[in-house]
């Protein structure tokens, strides 16, 4: 026994079969309510930022502006209240997964726009040099028409032969929960998503006559700051970024 104070399951004492699913992932969810002015404008300032680019470079693929110089909005001063907002709700999300906020760092790293014309979409990826993302929808009205976020299992535990999930006239019929390829979110606007960073994730093509804008961000969890050589600290936590050092070259040019 590992001296876990969690109480075990709770299962039915009836005869009859009980599916429970465990260890599920933690998507975290809120809804804003955007000031219309403050939305004109953030919407105004997305498109002057995108220009006259128009894919990603694929022209079936959304404009993302972290591949075109465009990554942190948050220094933006019309998506600074907006950027707060969802800080926020990330030491929230933290507090609920269970993380005691006087022990970790968390810091926003990046924060980038995303514009899905009629037909464009986002391929399956996750986002390895972040801990976790989050996902703010300016416009959409639920109905999942103009691209819902897709979020892809690790792997898929139920199948019980690996690759039957998969489909290509296996034996696992489709629309099945427990082996669910993936689960979708349809954009709102306001919609706020959380999830682990190393989530593969994708979006659906845009199949609306709109298009669809959101905004990414990418968060990164250190130690906290003033941690002191030699305290107690997690084992897998970076020490704060105040504490890191560049390195410089012998001519004196940093490397950066």
């Amino acid at each position: 026994m590992d001296g876990s104070p969690l109480r075990p399951l709770s299962l039915p004492e009836h005869q009859g079969l009980v599916v429970s699913p465990l260890f599920p992932l933690a998507l975290g969810s809120a809804q804003l309510r955007l000031d219309p002015l403050d939305l004109a404008v953030m919407l105004q300032d997305v498109l002057a930022l995108r220009g006259e680019a128009s894919g990603n470079p694929d022209p079936d693929c959304a404009w993302t502006g972290d591949l075109h110089g465009v990554a942190q909005l948050h220094e933006h001063p019309s998506f600074s209240s907006l950027c707060r907002q969802v800080e926020q709700l990330s030491l929230a999300y933290l507090e609920r997964l269970g993380f005691a906020l006087d022990r970790v760092g968390l810091h926003l790293q990046r924060c980038w726009p995303v514009v899905s014309e009629p037909g464009q979409g986002v391929g399956r990826h996750h986002h390895p040099n972040a801990h976790l993302s989050a996902v703010v929808y300016l416009n959409g009205d639920g109905s999942g028409e103009s691209g819902c976020l897709r979020l892809y299992p690790p792997c898929q535990v139920n199948e019980l032969v690996p690759g039957l999930a998969v489909g290509h006239g296996g034996p696992i019929q489709v629309g099945g929960d427990l082996n669910a390829p993936w689960a979708e979110v349809a954009p709102r606007a306001g919609l706020v998503v959380l999830f682990p960073a190393a989530t593969d994730h994708a979006v659906a093509g845009n199949d609306g006559e709109d298009r669809r804008f959101s905004i990414s961000f990418d968060f990164v969890l250190t130690a906290p700051a003033g941690s002191q050589a030699g305290g107690p600290s997690a084992e897998y936590l970076a020490p704060h970024p105040s504490q890191w050092r560049p390195v410089v070259q012998e001519d004196g040019q940093v490397v950066d």
